[in-house]
């Protein structure tokens, strides 16, 4: 969703989030509330996210990321929200 209310959340999540289906289930997630952007993995292990729709569906997202799959371990969670750019057209891992 780009365009009128839409908005950008940046998030970087540590803990035990390499390894255990973190970007594969933020890309079914971020999909299921018709979010755009993408997920990697850091170099420093952490796991970025960039997620552009409404706040309400982005705040879901956030909730949804500070517990992760079954697997990970969440012991962080950074965020930035920003204006959104609508460049994405869907959700992928990167």
């Amino acid at each position: 969703m780009s365009g009128a209310g839409a908005v950008r959340l940046h998030l970087i999540v540590n803990g035990r989030v390499q390894g255990v289906f973190y970007r594969a289930s933020a890309v079914g997630e971020a999909r299921r509330l018709g979010l755009t952007g993408w997920v990697k993995n850091r170099i420093d292990g952490a796991v970025e996210i960039v997620a552009e729709g409404s706040r309400e569906s982005l705040n879901r997202f956030k909730a949804w990321a500070q517990r992760g799959p079954s697997a990970a371990r969440i012991e962080s969670l950074q965020e930035e929200w920003r204006c959104a750019t609508g460049e994405f057209s869907g959700f992928t891992v990167r």
